[in-house]
């Protein structure tokens, strides 16, 4: 059943679930962001409304930067902001930042620790129709192996909207990656969102019941989840646990290990690809701390190709049934 205790939408498993983009979220933290503090600029590359910095541009024109399409540029001019006192957001889409200035992110923001936000939009297979060139399935990769790096995967946009304001906060630079198309509202204004802090949003009805399996998820895949989630426990009797871990890095490595240790075997679910992203950061805990048998859903080494998002994500692997094979499948592994 849905963790209580987090005040997720009482709608979620309704008919007439309300649906948004998760970079609206973003959008709206970022002018909430600049109200609270006047050292919060603003630059794109070309992309302002794509990327949902029109408001802040609108109410902030003289925070706001406007590098036209030069991504590498994009990055090294907001460095030089982030360790002069500013707190520079940058945004584009995640194929060009942090793909194409992968570089000048590594060496002039994130060597130096300069105070750097930066919005990768359009990310995962699910950007849709506009093909392999445009789809960063390979992002979170990336930046997990930078030094200094911290990211973030909202799972809906209000979720963004509380990730921007709290990496606004935070000192250092800090990815936050959001999906293109509308996705469904899972939480509310009062679900608490902490960076760094994994959540429990699906449980067994009764601590009687223990959960054989968890499943560790990140972004708007988490609706597929809990589906899922709903489904095996209504109809065929399997319970398990749904953690949305939200920070990709640092790891909220304390609940993980103690759910894996509950359950016994995981399931970790992303759109990205299976080499390099959340899920590889789990199994490197669980080497470490507690091996145990594991599951991936994700892009199976391969490029992408147009198609609608649910198209795309059934064909690679990444759709609800996807899901409950591998829970079925990690926990006939774990017996």
């Amino acid at each position: 059943m849905l963790n209580s205790k987090l005040k997720l939408n009482p709608n979620l498993f309704e008919d007439n679930l309300e649906e948004r983009p998760i970079r609206d979220g973003f959008g709206e933290g970022l002018k909430k962001a600049g109200e609270e503090n006047e050292n919060i600029v603003a630059l794109t590359a070309d992309l302002t409304e794509s990327t949902r910095m029109e408001e802040f541009a609108k109410k902030f024109p003289e925070r706001f930067f406007q590098v036209g399409v030069a991504e590498q540029n994009l990055a090294v001019v907001a460095a030089g902001l982030g360790v002069s006192g500013k707190t520079p957001f940058i945004s584009s889409y995640a194929i060009f930042s942090p793909g194409r200035n992968w570089e000048q992110i590594r060496t002039t923001i994130a060597y130096n620790d300069s105070n750097v936000k930066i919005a990768g939009h359009h990310a995962g297979i699910s950007t849709g129709a506009d093909g392999a060139t445009h789809q960063a399935t390979e992002d979170i990769a990336l930046m997990r192996s930078m030094p200094n790096m911290k990211i973030i995967v909202p799972c809906d946009a209000i979720e963004a909207e509380k990730a921007t304001l709290a990496v606004s906060k935070i000192w250092g630079p800090a990815y936050l990656r959001f999906s293109r198309n509308k996705t469904p509202i899972i939480t509310t204004s009062e679900t608490p969102f902490f960076p760094c802090r994994a959540d429990i949003f699906w449980q067994p009805p009764s601590k009687k019941k223990k959960p054989e399996a968890v499943v560790i998820v990140c972004g708007f895949l988490l609706y597929s989840v809990l589906i899922v989630a709903k489904e095996l426990s209504e109809k065929q009797g399997i319970e398990i646990m749904v953690i949305n871990n939200h920070t990709v890095k640092p790891m909220d490595e304390k609940t993980i290990i103690e759910a894996v240790k509950k359950c016994g075997a995981v399931v970790t679910v992303e759109d990205h690809q299976v080499f390099g992203g959340m899920g590889s950061a789990v199994a490197e805990i669980l080497a470490r701390e507690f091996p145990a048998p594991i599951e991936f859903v994700g892009i199976k080494d391969v490029f992408g190709e147009s198609g609608s998002p649910s198209e795309l994500l059934n064909k690679y692997g990444l759709g609800v049934q996807n899901i409950r094979e591998a829970v079925k499948k990690v926990i006939k592994r774990k017996k």
